[in-house]
């Protein structure tokens, strides 16, 4: 069987999140059902699956661009919660991805595919 994003995702493109672990708020513009590694590199940190897990146990994790900078980082699900403090995102990039914030999160650009 092949698992799609939406049929394992916690979180979606758009809602707005924070890091347990790092401490950071950001929002979701991309969702991998399993870990893939990065694409260029994130100053946040640098991804790995836990060790002893197989790879169905490593996803979904989420590209997020990291409020109050110009960072994006690659996080798992486990170390991710829905934010609770509220309000827009502060990055360069927002715009590049969604048209307006609501009370559920960022709405994607209808031409923006993920």
């Amino acid at each position: 069987m092949v698992y799609t994003a939406d049929d394992m995702a916690k979180f979606s493109v758009g809602q707005v999140i924070h890091n347990t672990l790092l401490d950071y708020r950001g929002v979701i513009i991309d969702v991998d059902p399993l870990f893939r590694g990065t694409h260029g590199s994130s100053s946040i940190a640098n991804p790995t699956p836990s060790r002893g897990t197989t790879s169905g146990d490593n996803g979904p994790w989420y590209h997020v661009l990291v409020d109050g900078t110009s960072d994006w980082a690659y996080v798992a699900e486990r170390n991710l919660e829905l934010d609770v403090e509220g309000g827009p995102i502060d990055h360069p990039d927002v715009i590049d991805y969604f048209d307006k914030i609501t009370e559920s999160g960022y709405s994607p650009h209808r031409n923006i595919i993920n």
